[in-house]
Parts: structure tokens; sequence; C-alpha cells
């Protein structure tokens, strides 16, 4: 059966942009060889990693979302795990919402948003010594 997957990559920073775009190609020709179908790709570019990871603090991220029957993940993430340049990477079955949502993103021409790039809405720190007698805190807040 068909599933439609994601995964993304992190790739060492010491890469140059040639380096770094043969190894973007190389797992993108690998599931086309397979018989996955690219759905979209994206580059995030170079990135602060949450904590470091063989010692190195910064990494390239790419993520290709693609269509593709279940033993390619297997395929892919052997080579993932062979490949000294990926220093990290993680693959995931897209529920239907999910695929509705990236399709959603897409139609409205705007790219898949990174989780890391996620901006909430400021809301203004409101101290109890701030509220009247008689107010409450909102419960929304």
């Amino acid at each position: 059966m068909i599933n439609q997957y994601e995964t993304v990559f992190i790739m060492t920073p010491v890469l140059s942009d040639e380096q770094m775009k043969e190894t973007v190609k190389k797992f993108r020709d690998l599931l086309e060889k397979h018989g996955a179908e690219i759905v979209h790709e994206s580059h995030w570019g170079l990135k602060k990693l949450a904590y470091p990871i063989q010692k190195k603090t910064t990494g390239f991220y790419h993520l290709i979302e693609f269509k593709a029957e279940g033993p390619v993940i297997n395929t892919l993430e052997v080579n993932f795990r062979r490949d000294e340049r990926i220093i990290r990477f993680l693959t995931v079955k897209l529920d239907r919402h999910a695929v509705a949502y990236n399709e959603k993103k897409r139609a409205l021409g705007k790219d898949v948003v990174p989780p890391s790039a996620i901006v909430i809405d400021a809301v203004p720190d409101i101290k109890v010594d701030d509220l009247l007698p008689g107010d409450e805190m909102d419960e929304d807040l």
C-alpha cells in the first residue's frame, strides 16, 4: 500500500553548498529509484540545533515529502545511517489530516513552515499585583 511520508534530515554544517546539494540529490534519487513519488521538497537552510550532535551546534535542514511503499522507508533510513554527512533524520507517516494541511499550505503559496520557525503571538504578562480588586484572570490566557 502506498502511504505518504515526510522525512527531515540534518546535514553536517561543514559541507560546501555543492556537497550539500549532492547529498540531497543522492537521497532524492534513491527515493525515485525505489518507486517513490516526490510530492514536495523544502530546504530550510542552516539552523541552530537544540543541543549539540556530534559536537556540532548547527546543521543544514532539508525536508522531503513523498509517496512510497513501506519497505522504501527501511532502505532510506539505512542509507541515512551509513552516510557520514547526515547527523540526524526523522521520517514520519502522514495521516490524512497532515496531508490535507500540507496541501492547503502549498495551495496558499506558503511553504510548509518548520516547527522551529513558528512564532507564537506574545500575550502580555499580567501580574497578580496589576489586577484590581474583584478582577479575575482570564482562564484562556
